[in-house]
């Protein structure tokens, strides 16, 4: 990337920037297209010259980024504040129905020499693991992490070398 691409304070479709997706390839104008392409991770998106905003076109999710100058920001949806009642309801997401699976199992205990004994255990760890996976999930949408485009782009890294 050139110094100069950096200096800029607007976007312009006739340089080359870091993509927001993969950090690792550079994002310039397609041919004969009115869209932008990273030359690593491969993802098209499109440019909103007058908000600055670059929006990724080949997700099912709005990921949109917008030009600060020197890199990519973020751009959050609209009226999404994340406060105490929100990690409150997300701790007793978790927590609530993985103790009523293990209260239950304690009340309730298995035989130790019955053929699936284990599985109480196992129940109360895939509650647990299961609705923290849902909190995870919905708080990487929320904050547009692109997780599965990342780790595709450091795979397709990993077997170039």
């Amino acid at each position: 990337m050139n110094r100069k691409d950096l200096s800029k304070d607007k976007f312009s479709d006739d340089g080359d920037y870091p993509c927001p997706v993969c950090h690792h390839g550079q994002i310039s104008t397609m041919p004969l297209m009115e869209a932008l392409a990273c030359n690593f991770c491969r993802h098209i998106f499109t440019l909103d010259a007058v908000t600055q905003h670059l929006t990724m076109a080949d997700s099912s999710l709005p990921l949109t980024w917008r030009w600060n100058g020197r890199g990519w920001r973020s751009v959050y949806q609209n009226g999404i504040v994340i406060g105490w009642g929100i990690v409150l309801g997300a701790i007793a997401f978790v927590l609530l129905p993985t103790t009523l699976v293990a209260l239950s199992a304690y009340i309730f205990p298995a035989e130790p020499q019955a053929f699936l004994s284990w599985l109480p255990i196992f129940w109360i760890g895939l509650t647990f693991v299961c609705h923290l996976l849902l909190v995870v999930s919905i708080a990487i949408e929320s904050y547009q992490f692109p997780v599965f485009a990342y780790l595709n782009a450091m795979q397709r890294n990993l077997l170039r070398r």
